[in-house]
């Protein structure tokens, strides 16, 4: 039976779906014993695990979280659905993790299950199931009834459930397998190794990312697509399911309509006037509001979403390099490598709370750009990034067998013709049989599908350090088709392509790039990793025991440590005046045994203060803008609040 608490929650928000949890004041939860937790990790419960919506791009009123306690069992994949549950899990952790309430692996013969009850009263409406990630290939029944299934680890998918529901109590099922790095098996996984040790972590299988569920009319927005620039156009394309009559689009400053118009078509332009550009340390953003309508002009669907004008590009300084700019203005960028992963949900932030606070550590510390690394975050994550001011330099999530043994030729001259291509084949690339090709650019498009609408996001990096690097001229020029609005990073320290906008070298511990290589003339020129100064910080180790990875060796002491970091600042500063264009520090925060983040695991200990950070960049000459004016101070106060 729904308790009185949510109906009344439900009422509320005039939501058409209701659900019943298992019995929560029944069942017993914590988080797995002997376990390092995060200070917001510690004030997870079954209640408050993840509650806001999920899509901040695309949001209706009508919409139901799913996230909360599930009944699981793990067994072997030859068996069918379990006749006994192991117990209670909590969605939307991984297994894997502390926060599940299980902490257990998962191995390459077993099928992980799922279970919960909901209830739904449709009225005509369709109803759409949804999860936002689950690694790795998804099935799914509702009341027995096969709805559906999925392949691939980090994205979102949904299914329409209408036929398969029923009055009163349904039973949503779901199996996931889960093969991790399996050599054949060619799964997209980024940093995730059943042998998790230095710069590989602990594997992540099952729901990781919020379930909900939503209705909708038979006629709906399927996909919304902004493209906002600086000069004030803003493009709107709504993909529906069915037709409709019309579409109405609104424009809002805060309270304030600056632009309203109608058409009988799902494509439309609108010109806003005055518009305010969105930057880093100005995040504009402006409300859209969208509406469609049927041919008696009744309402059939509302979406609300918001845009960040900005267009990012790239031109020549005074000597003729290439640098970013954003809204027509010359960028430098400086800004961590960021793995994503946290102690106690692993891929999963134990809340947004966490984020917000992390995000407040960096842009106090004066930098303007984050690199996503090998991680799709949850897409509340690119919307703090737009609200909040970051840039985002987003990789694809890496996978398939083992490229090291590839030749690493860096830098490769730069012959784009085909005889190139035949050349560098099976030399300096993996060969990949085309159905784990197809399914890398099935992720692919679908990353960029799915976060297109982000004014943060300003880069796609497609390979990292040959780590499954194959076909690169085919799928780099893929991308530059695909999404004309951003710039291309081809391979971020990886086996250099004559294709995309970027030449991008690591080089550990200290900053360097080939200046002088006439290869790079046409490219913008960065460090896409360096750094990587470790210090570990007694009691907040992860494996305490464990064989601790850094780059270079242990500093003897906090103050050799920050010398280090101060000496790689003022290396890339050089390399800033000859024109390198961004620098990425290696890395935001320790990850399990690897040691060199600014942060410790835990997040409870900053081994630079922000404003120690701030100081060494001013002094540097690494920064030029202003970090957070006063809208993006708003902006911060409002997400805590909210938090």
């Amino acid at each position: 039976m729904m308790t009185l608490k949510l109906w009344l929650q439900s009422s509320l928000l005039g939501l058409l779906i209701s659900f019943t949890p298992l019995a929560m004041a029944d069942a017993k939860w914590s988080p797995a014993p002997d376990s390092m937790l995060t200070q917001w990790g510690e004030q997870i419960t079954p209640q408050n695990a993840w509650q806001q919506y999920p899509r901040p791009q695309m949001q209706r009123d009508n919409w139901q979280n799913l996230n909360g306690l599930w009944h699981y069992a793990v067994q072997p994949r030859s068996q069918g659905e379990p006749k006994k549950w192991a117990g209670n899990i909590l969605v939307p952790f991984a297994i894997e993790s502390p926060l599940s309430g299980v902490k257990t692996r998962l191995s390459e013969n077993d099928a992980l299950w799922y279970q919960r009850d909901f209830t739904a009263n449709a009225e005509g409406k369709n109803t759409l199931l949804h999860f936002e990630a689950v690694d790795y290939a998804t099935r799914v029944w509702v009341n027995d009834t096969y709805v559906g299934s999925h392949r691939g680890g980090n994205l979102p998918f949904s299914f329409d459930i209408s036929k398969a529901l029923k009055s009163g109590t349904n039973t949503l099922t779901v199996r996931v397998i889960d093969d991790t790095d399996a050599p054949d098996r060619y799964q997209l996984r980024g940093k995730q190794t059943r042998d998790n040790q230095g710069i590989w972590y602990t594997p992540v299988s099952g729901i990781w990312q919020t379930v909900w569920l939503e209705h909708v009319s038979s006629v709906y927005a399927k996909a919304l697509k902004l493209e906002a620039s600086a000069n004030g156009e803003l493009h709107v394309n709504v993909k529906t399911r069915g037709e409709i009559a019309r579409m109405e689009v609104v424009v809002s400053d805060g309270t304030k309509q600056v632009a309203q118009h109608s058409v009988g078509s799902t494509r439309i332009t609108l010109a806003i006037p005055n518009v305010q550009a969105w930057n880093p340390s100005h995040p504009k953003l402006y409300d859209v509001n969208v509406t469609l309508f049927d041919r008696q002009d009744e309402q059939i669907d509302q979406i609300k979403s918001y845009a960040g004008f900005r267009t990012i590009s790239r031109a020549q300084d005074k000597n003729g390099n290439w640098q970013f700019t954003l809204n027509g203005k010359p960028e430098f960028q400086l800004g961590p490598l960021d793995q994503g992963w946290w102690p106690d949900g692993l891929l999963t932030p134990p809340s947004e709370a966490a984020i917000v606070k992390e995000m407040r550590y960096l842009k106090d510390a004066g930098y303007n750009l984050i690199r996503k690394h090998k991680k799709v975050e949850p897409r509340r994550y690119y919307y703090l990034a737009d609200k909040l001011g970051f840039l985002i330099w987003q990789d694809q999530v890496s996978g398939g067998t083992d490229s090291s043994g590839n030749k690493q030729e860096w830098p490769v001259w730069n012959e784009a013709s085909k005889a190139f291509e035949d050349r560098m084949k099976g030399e300096i690339e993996a060969d990949w049989p085309q159905w784990a090709h197809q399914q890398y650019m099935d992720e692919l498009s679908s990353m960029i599908d799915t976060l297109y609408n982000h004014p943060s996001i300003i880069v796609w990096t497609t390979f990292n350090e040959r780590w499954g690097q194959h076909r690169t001229m085919k799928i780099g020029r893929f991308v530059e088709q695909y999404d004309t609005s951003r710039l291309l990073n081809i391979a971020s320290g990886g086996n250099f392509f004559p294709v995309g906008d970027i030449a991008d070298a690591h080089h550990y511990p200290e900053p360097v790039f080939l200046t002088n290589e006439g290869t790079f003339d046409n490219y913008v020129k960065v460090v896409g990793e360096y750094g990587g100064h470790g210090w570990a910080v007694k009691d907040h180790l992860w494996a305490p025991g464990g064989k601790q990875m850094i780059y270079g060796n242990m500093p003897a002491s906090l103050d050799e440590y920050k010398q280090r970091y101060i000496r790689s600042a003022n290396d890339l500063a050089e390399l800033k005046s000859k024109g390198i264009a961004a620098g990425v520090y290696t890395q935001t925060s320790d990850v399990e045994t690897e040691l060199n983040g600014l942060l410790t695991y835990d997040r409870a200990v900053e081994k630079f203060t922000a404003d120690e950070l701030l100081s060494i960049h001013k002094k540097a000459g690494l920064i030029e803008n202003i970090a957070c004016d006063t809208l993006c101070e708003q902006a911060f106060e409002e997400v805590s609040h909210e938090n």
